[in-house]
């Protein structure tokens, strides 16, 4: 009896759904690749339109065709081809889950997504997925890809507004304190709230639908964060008394791979890529002829929307500093008419003599380059965590969602850098990046060294998220077991 018991249990295999925009598919594909490591079968569902993107643009074919367990699959997402996804992220949002909800639904019963064991879902769109699972009788994992910082502010937005804190008023001090979130008490102002939580109308949909999904959580059968105990730990108590008990740190993900691979001997490249994006490559050899530290390294991510009159303000003032820059400016990231020819020839050619703009780069890379001494960045908590890794300090223009807070804790937590939200003036800029390569330099590369060593320690065998990965590994063994 024991024998048959024994052949009926069922391998490990994991469904994991990441929300359809490069910072989520990039942690959660690096998380497919650390449980495939593991010995987990995984099944990675993509909606069509990303898929190919990173088909064509990564080289996740060949990188993956070591783990046999390891299963491609897609779903559509409701919108045509040409519809602006990594702008209009609401659409996206609703029309998956008029679409995609019932095409997963009948993914799962034929057995289309291999014999589904566990399902690890991005916390974007909690709720239809945890309904599934509970109709599917199927554990349920969230993934929030954001900080968890963020996450406790959204859990807490009822409580703001029973504090009378929310709505903001029409003439906002936007520096009042936010005084009814715990731990954050002495130092979170209206502008470092989530940009969805940045509302005059109660009834805003955005609002809404982030609280409600975050307290989708609740329902789960853990939580994992890409984040690490010494970076967040007071907040992370308050996460496991009131959202969810089991919630694995196993962060910086993107370290926590590599350490893995290294130990497994796996003969992998640094150059591996999760982009869906084209990566230009030449950038690095520009980085090789400067001289150490020398560069602050400029991206705003990858959905990240500036005007023109904004791009120029930023162009002036790296220009004005002095400094030599790498600076990302995707195809689709600026709105309004013009090209170069409105660009002043002062700018074009300072920027040939110490500057270098590029459409896209291997961003962990560049930033683990020995010449890059600084990072102007949008606060995504992706590009944070990977220059938390490399010990580069910040300077912090953050742009929606959870970069708000984040770049508040950058700067006034951390102390891993400046954060400027909402400014957008060259003199501004030009004396920011003066300060965090010259002025205030000392400083920043102390603190950043230390947090980088802590972030490094916690992947290590015997740290933090090192044990928390091994304990999520287990749980989900154990959920093939009762299957």
């Amino acid at each position: 009896m024991k024998n048959q018991r024994r052949q009926l249990v069922l391998p490990p295999r994991v469904l994991i759904f990441p929300f359809p925009a490069q910072g989520h598919v990039t942690a959660m594909l690096t998380l497919a690749e650390v449980l495939s490591l593991a010995g987990i079968d995984v099944t990675f569902l993509n909606t069509d339109h990303i898929h190919n993107r990173l088909f064509r643009h990564a080289d996740v074919e060949a990188r993956f065709a070591d783990y046999p367990g390891l299963l491609f699959r897609t779903v559509p997402d409701g919108l045509p081809d040409d519809h602006p996804r990594s702008h209009e992220r609401t659409e996206v949002f609703h029309s998956m889950i008029a679409t995609t909800k019932p095409v997963l639904k009948e993914m799962l019963v034929s057995g289309a997504l291999g014999s589904v064991t566990c399902i690890i879902a991005d916390g974007s769109f909690a709720r239809f997925a945890t309904d599934l699972a509970y109709e599917f009788q199927i554990p349920i994992i969230h993934f929030r890809t954001v900080s968890a910082c963020c996450i406790w502010i959204h859990f807490c937005v009822d409580d703001i507004i029973k504090a009378g804190e929310l709505p903001l008023r029409e003439k906002e001090d936007m520096n009042r304190l936010i005084t009814s979130v715990p731990g954050m008490e002495s130092f979170l102002r209206c502008r470092d709230l989530p940009s969805f939580c940045q509302v005059r109308d109660l009834s805003n949909p955005q609002l809404n639908s982030i609280a409600r999904e975050t307290r989708q959580s609740c329902r789960a059968q853990g939580l994992i964060l890409n984040t690490f105990e010494d970076l967040e730990g007071p907040i992370l108590s308050h996460i496991r008394s009131l959202i969810c008990p089991k919630t694995y740190t196993i962060g910086p993900l993107h370290t926590h791979l590599k350490l893995r691979l290294a130990r497994k001997n796996a003969s992998k490249s640094d150059q591996s890529s999760n982009s869906i994006f084209e990566v230009d490559r030449n950038c690095m050899d520009w980085l090789d002829s400067q001289p150490s530290k020398s560069v602050i390294y400029v991206s705003f991510g990858s959905i990240t929307i500036l005007t023109r009159e904004a791009l120029i303000e930023f162009w002036h003032g790296l220009v004005n500093s002095n400094m030599r820059f790498l600076w990302v400016v995707r195809p689709d990231m600026v709105t309004g008419e013009g090209g170069e020819g409105d660009v002043p020839a002062e700018l074009l050619e300072a920027t040939r003599e110490r500057g270098y703009m590029v459409g896209w780069v291997p961003q962990v890379e560049v930033l683990a380059h020995q010449a890059v001494g600084g990072f102007l960045t949008h606060s995504g908590w992706n590009s944070t965590l990977e220059s938390i890794v490399a010990g580069v300090p910040m300077i912090c223009w953050p742009y929606f969602a959870d970069q708000q807070i984040n770049s508040r804790f950058v700067g006034e937590v951390w102390k891993l850098g400046i954060d400027m939200k909402d400014v957008c003036d060259r003199k501004v800029v030009e004396k920011m990046v003066i300060d965090l390569m010259v002025e205030r330099r000392e400083e920043f590369v102390r603190s950043t060294a230390e947090m980088a060593r802590l972030a490094k320690e916690s992947v290590s065998e015997g740290g933090s998220s090192y044990c928390n990965l091994d304990r999520l590994v287990e749980y989900i063994r154990l959920t093939s077991k009762e299957k």
